[in-house]
């Protein structure tokens, strides 16, 4: 009997340990000190201007306020389009459209994002997308090694 004692009072001050450095790493999270903003002083004054505009995330033109579209591409781009009942379906679409038209880095989690979300979306249907994800994927040219360099490297001149 003392020795079952003795093991659960081990397993007791186990857990108390390791619960005394969850609450320790939590509270070291939440009072560290914001990182600061890898751009200077004047971008971040320029960001934060009242004249300045959104650009659009596929071609970069700047937008009108208030507009739900790109003018010059179509793409998506208002503020609340993903949660509007209606329009979060143009949003959709142009997630799936890129899988099968654009140019996709096939990484696992992109892959598998497409994957779980058109299960999500086309249920019985969805393994006719992937087809069309899977032979997009395997048309697109294949990096070569020295695309990759001379891409790292102009990176390191900025």
């Amino acid at each position: 009997m003392n020795e079952q004692l003795l093991g659960t009072m081990t397993m007791l001050v186990i857990v108390g340990i390791i619960c005394a450095v969850v609450r320790q790493f939590f509270h070291w999270i939440s009072n560290a000190k914001p990182t600061p903003d890898p751009w200077g002083e004047e971008v971040e004054r320029e960001l934060q201007s009242p004249d300045a505009r959104e650009l659009c995330h596929r071609c970069l033109t700047p937008q009108p306020d208030r507009g739900w579209f790109c003018e010059n591409c179509g793409a998506s781009i208002g503020p609340y389009n993903n949660y509007m009942p209606y329009v979060h379906v143009f949003s959709q679409g142009e997630v799936l459209r890129a899988g099968t038209h654009d140019h996709l880095r096939p990484s696992f989690l992109i892959i598998m994002g497409y994957v779980l979300f058109s299960f999500a979306a086309f249920a019985i249907c969805a393994p006719i997308y992937l087809f069309f994800v899977i032979r997009h994927l395997s048309r697109q040219p294949k990096p070569s090694s020295d695309k990759i360099v001379g891409q790292t490297q102009n990176f390191g001149e900025l």
